[in-house]
C-alpha cells in the first residue's frame, strides 16, 4: 500500500438530495491534484437521523471525512454535533450560507432536498436530449437505438439532422439513420418499436434541388450521381421499400418548414404515447402545461 494509500480515506458527499452539488465541488477541487487516489462516495437521500449515526460511525472507522450539502436544518445541525463527538472532519458546504440567509431575509426555507433541480429540470431534460441527438446523429452509435424515443430515417438530404435538432429542443431524445443504396440499415432499426420510427419521404424535385445547394456549398458541383435523377427516384424508391418493410411512420417532407414536419410527428407520438406535459404548438420546453 503507498503512503498516500495509509493517510488518505474516502470522502463521503452526504445529501437529502442526489449530492450533485458536493459531488462537483469536491471533483472540481481534487482534480487540481493529479493522481491523487481519494475514493469519493456520495450518500444521497439522507432523511432519517439513524442514516446519519450509521454514516458518521463509518466515516469514523475508515478515518474519512464527511462533505455535505445538507439543507434541512435539523439534520444539518445533528451531522454537525455527530461529527465532532466522533471526531470525524467535515465540510459543510450548505450551513454558513444558509445561516447568513436565514438571518437576512427572514423568510422561512423550504428546506427541501433536490428543489433546484426538480425546478430546472425542463432545462436538464433538454440539455440531455440534445446531448442524445448529437451523439446519435446520421447513424451513429446504431446499438444504443433502443433509447432514442424518435428515430427519423430517411435519404441523405431529406432533413433528418435538422429535424432531429428541432424536435430535441422540445426534450425529445432522437436519432436518425440515413438510407444509402446499396447499404444494409443497422438491424437495430427493425428491432426497435415502429411507432417511434418515421420514414422522411419527399420528392425527387426537391430532393434533388436540395442535393445541388448542398453540392455548391461544398465546392463540388461535379458530382453527378448525387443528383442523377434516375439514381436518386431509385434512391427513394429503396427508402420507401424500407419504411414499409419496417412498419414505419411515412412522413412527407417535400417543401415543408422543418417546425410543420416536427409538429405532426410530436401530434402522432402524443396520440400513440403519454402525452408527457408538452405543448406541440411551442418549440421550447419552457413552456409546458400541466
Amino acid at each position: 500500500m503507498s503512503e498516500i494509500e495509509k493517510q488518505t480515506g474516502p470522502i463521503y458527499i452526504v445529501s437529502g438530495g442526489k449530492g450533485l452539488a458536493g459531488n462537483n465541488m469536491v471533483h472540481s477541487l481534487l482534480i487540481q491534484y493529479p493522481n491523487n487516489n481519494v475514493p469519493v462516495i456520495i450518500v444521497p437521500n439522507i432523511h432519517e437521523e439513524v442514516q446519519l449515526m450509521k454514516l458518521v460511525e463509518k466515516a469514523k472507522q475508515e478515518d474519512g471525512m464527511i462533505a455535505h450539502t445538507m439543507v434541512n436544518r435539523d439534520l444539518r445541525s445533528l451531522l454537525r454535533k455527530l461529527c465532532e463527538e466522533k471526531g470525524v472532519k467535515h465540510i459543510d458546504f450548505m450551513g454558513e450560507l444558509a445561516d447568513y440567509l436565514d438571518e437576512k431575509l427572514q423568510i422561512p426555507s423550504l428546506q427541501s432536498p433536490g428543489l433546484y433541480r426538480e425546478i430546472n429540470q425542463q432545462y436538464f431534460d433538454r440539455i440531455e436530449a440534445i446531448e442524445f441527438t448529437l451523439n446519435h446523429d446520421d447513424g451513429l452509435q446504431p446499438q444504443k437505438l433502443h433509447k432514442a424515443e424518435i428515430i427519423l430515417t430517411g435519404v441523405s438530404r431529406s432533413g433528418k439532422t435538422p429535424l432531429s435538432v428541432y424536435l430535441a429542443m422540445y426534450g425529445w431524445k432522437v436519432a436518425n439513420i440515413p438510407l444509402v443504396n446499396g447499404i444494409d440499415p443497422p438491424k437495430e432499426l427493425f428491432e426497435v418499436d415502429p411507432r417511434r420510427v418515421f420514414g422522411l419521404s419527399i420528392s425527387h424535385g426537391h430532393l434533388i434541388s436540395h442535393r445541388i445547394k448542398r453540392l455548391r456549398s461544398l465546392g463540388n458541383p461535379e458530382n453527378t450521381n448525387y443528383i442523377d435523377e434516375h439514381l436518386v427516384m431509385k434512391e427513394i424508391r429503396n427508402a420507401n421499400f424500407i419504411f414499409e418493410k419496417g412498419g414505419f411512420t411515412i412522413l412527407n417532407v417535400s417543401n415543408k418548414p422543418v417546425e410543420t414536419s416536427a409538429n405532426e410527428i410530436l401530434n402522432i407520438m402524443a396520440n400513440r404515447f403519454e402525452y408527457r406535459g408538452r405543448r406541440l404548438d411551442s418549440p421550447y420546453p419552457d413552456v409546458l402545461v400541466e
